[in-house]
């Protein structure tokens, strides 16, 4: 059987890997393109995640995408609006008929003498092996392991008699109506789900080991809907696309430079919406704003279930879990039916692939990203890494858009090969987001690329700076290095 090749292969049908595939379509229309998909269905992540109230953790007029524009006044988008919005996008563009699904990679290798790729793949649903091979090798997997979530070791957890659910895995016939529920976690996960439970259920506790930044915006864009009367859709789109750009960034930079100003200005508005009722330490974290995400709920949901009583908030430690609940290192108990551990993602890079060059292993936490989105010392290879202080997508489309100039001025000058080269001993010994104290980032310091001392080997989650650095910059700067195609009579 004919191995199927193509000139670009982008593996993962999320949110990256559709908008990458539109932009190389729509850009290169000759180039061969196919898409690996490792579930039954696109959508990534926002397939996978089917919990109660599931939603994006940033606004979607800066979530989606720069070349089609969200089209709701919804400002955090609920998962199923989300997974079909890609969904559409696929089809627009014609990227619906070019994914492959049900294969999980195992492996790619690139041949220095074939200037290719050749990449193993499982067909989870038979065991069948397949191969595929391609000039250029795009990973837009995400960072998280999908099979499994991230679970700490609760002691006692075995004789607990309710039901403990991660939201990873989140039972569809899951029935909490009338039942005690506590959710661990003070994340972005947690706060989306108490409220969204608290609808149905007896009662929710959210249980935290330490408080988390959390603050509420506008559900609905009521500035895009009175625009709307007056001018053109993608002119409102656009103005409130880069009018949320503009306040995320200065509100991180903002947290940045002035911490303890940005952690009262925050805490002054979680005050004003909890009432006087709620403990306010409960919202009072211990490390200054934007050293880990900030989590974002519209209206004020969170804080209208605690203030109603619906839910509650506890800081503690657990002790161990009981028969009925568990038991906190205070001596306070919370009796449960149901435990829900939103603890958080296990970090996996490359979805796990194993990848060579001719042959020999490399380690992704062993190399430095180039610009971002390739990898040193790997041929045709990028890497979609979105922002982790900023929506994901941002950085993703103009990833896209700074592959697709590649693609260009490779084809224009008889390129076949582009491989980064580290010509000045850039690499520093600390992870990409190393300065990010969230908990799956700690975890995953030894399985993170590595950061660079200088550009292009800085990460630097900053919109402004990469869409310099990826658009207007020039492509040849003498680090990134071009082979043309190897002659078929050539002798080695």
């Amino acid at each position: 059987m004919t191995t199927p090749h193509f000139d670009v292969l982008i593996i993962g049908a999320g949110l990256s890997g559709i908008g990458t595939a539109c932009q190389v379509t729509h850009q290169h229309p000759g180039k061969s393109i196919a898409i690996l998909e490792r579930r039954e269905r696109l959508g990534g992540t926002w397939d996978l995640f089917r919990y109660p109230g599931i939603r994006s953790d940033a606004d979607m007029f800066s979530f989606g995408y720069e070349f089609r524009p969200w089209q709701d006044l919804q400002v955090l988008g609920d998962g199923a609006s989300i997974r079909q919005y890609i969904a559409d996008t696929a089809t627009e563009y014609g990227i619906d008929e070019k994914i492959h699904y049900g294969l999980q990679i195992v492996s790619a290798d690139w041949s220095s003498a074939d200037s290719r790729w050749t990449l193993t793949a499982l067909r989870e649903a038979t065991g069948e092996t397949v191969t595929y091979t391609c000039g250029f090798l795009i990973s837009c997997t995400g960072y998280y392991d999908y099979d499994a979530g991230y679970l700490p070791d609760f002691p006692g957890a075995e004789q607990f008699g309710g039901q403990i659910v991660h939201p990873q895995d989140w039972p569809e016939d899951l029935d909490y109506a009338g039942k005690k529920v506590v959710v661990i976690g003070s994340g972005a996960t947690a706060v989306t789900l108490i409220p969204s439970m608290a609808e149905e259920a007896g009662h929710v506790t959210m249980l935290q080991r330490s408080p988390s930044y959390v603050f509420s915006i506008p559900a609905r864009d009521d500035i895009s809907k009175v625009l709307r009367r007056v001018l053109p859709d993608r002119q409102v789109y656009a103005f409130a696309r880069w009018r949320n750009i503009a306040i995320q960034r200065g509100m991180y930079v903002a947290s940045r430079r002035f911490p303890r100003t940005m952690r009262s200005f925050l805490l002054g508005h979680v005050k004003r919406r909890v009432g006087p009722a709620v403990d306010m330490s409960h919202f009072t974290p211990t490390y200054m704003p934007w050293d880990e995400r900030l989590c974002a709920v519209p209206d004020a949901d969170l804080f209208k279930a605690l203030r109603s009583g619906a839910a509650s908030v506890v800081t503690d430690h657990i002790e161990t879990f009981t028969e009925t609940g568990i038991l906190l290192r205070s001596g306070q108990t919370l009796e449960a039916d149901i435990v829900v551990t939103a603890t958080g993602l296990q970090v996996q890079m490359l979805g796990g692939m194993q990848l060579s060059v001719d042959g020999m292993a490399h380690e992704l936490q062993q190399k430095m990203t180039y610009k971002g989105v390739l990898v040193e010392d790997i041929p045709n290879l990028a890497w979609i890494f979105g922002y982790t202080n900023a929506p994901w997508t941002l950085k993703s489309d103009i990833a896209g858009k700074y592959l697709c100039r590649l693609f260009q001025h490779m084809d224009d000058n008889g390129h076949q090969v582009a491989t980064p080269r580290d010509a000045d001993d850039s690499a520093l010994d600390m992870g990409m987001l190393d300065d990010l104290q969230s908990g799956y980032v700690q975890r995953a310091k030894d399985t993170l690329p590595r950061q660079g001392s200088r550009n292009p080997w800085k990460v630097l989650m900053n919109y402004k700076q990469d869409s310099r650095l990826l658009l207007e910059e020039p492509v040849v700067d003498g680090l990134l290095h071009f082979e043309a195609p190897v002659p078929s009579n050539a002798v080695a």
